[in-house]
């Protein structure tokens, strides 16, 4: 014999509001899972960019050892593509780094001191994030890092040798 299964008055099973219920109270979840990680994410991004920045000061340092000199010469000029093509082609870095959401990273160099000097910019997404506690907080040779230990006046992260 074929059993039908049907629904028999009595029998207890879910109501369409209890489901609905259920499904809007995922969804509210779901939401703060992915507000959540795209904060870390942004924190991420961050630190992979002051990685970068002392990584690519790492290579301009051992350049600077062979060459008695910074790679560039206009002062107050973004130079990272002449810096980049420096130090890849003299073997101080395999590869210089981007940045991780398409943004441009920044090397201003100084040919009026002595001895040469230069800075390193990178434009943190999070202005609260911790490294800009450490970092220069000034205009110099070009590029302006306005930004403030916790503050909420720029988020441009700066080191220089």
């Amino acid at each position: 014999m074929l059993k039908f299964f049907y629904s028999k008055r009595g029998e207890r099973g879910f109501t369409l509001i209890e489901l609905l219920v259920v499904i809007a109270i995922i969804g509210i979840l779901a939401t703060i899972v992915l507000v959540s990680l795209n904060t870390a994410r942004q924190k991420a991004r961050d630190t992979r960019r002051v990685s970068d920045m002392r990584q690519v000061a790492l290579a301009l340092e051992m350049y600077y050892d062979d060459n008695s000199a910074y790679p560039g010469n206009t002062a107050a000029a973004n130079e990272w593509a002449d810096m980049e093509t420096a130090i890849e082609a003299g073997g101080y870095i395999t590869s210089v780094p981007t940045d991780p959401s398409g943004g441009t990273y920044q090397y201003y160099i100084s040919t009026a001191s002595s001895p040469q000097n230069y800075v390193l910019g990178a434009t943190l997404e999070g202005a609260k994030n911790n490294a800009l506690c450490d970092d220069i907080d000034a205009t110099t040779y070009g590029l302006t890092c306005d930004d403030t230990c916790g503050g909420t006046s720029g988020n441009v992260y700066c080191i220089s040798p």
